[in-house]
């Protein structure tokens, strides 16, 4: 096994997340885009990133109790046995 020179600089193929084309990035960078599609998605606006780190559970109505509704359903079923 040979190891890399440090006068070598090490690339990746990686595709365009816009076209699609692929071409080569540095190593380890983080660039989505390629060299004609960046100027092209830097003039979009941001996305608002979303709370992806703090997820929540949904909140329940608070119009909609289970108890209160089965006691309901409960006093509807009696009127209708009546």
């Amino acid at each position: 096994m040979s190891k890399i020179g440090k006068d070598i600089e090490q690339l990746e193929l990686k595709y365009c997340e816009r076209c699609g084309g692929l071409w080569l990035r540095h190593k380890g960078s983080e660039l989505v885009f390629c060299s004609s599609c960046a100027p092209k998605m830097a003039e979009l606006p941001q996305l608002r990133e979303s709370k992806k780190n703090n997820p929540r559970l949904p909140e329940a109505d608070p119009e909609f109790e289970i108890e209160g509704a089965v006691i309901e359903l409960f006093a509807v079923s009696a009127e209708v046995e009546l």
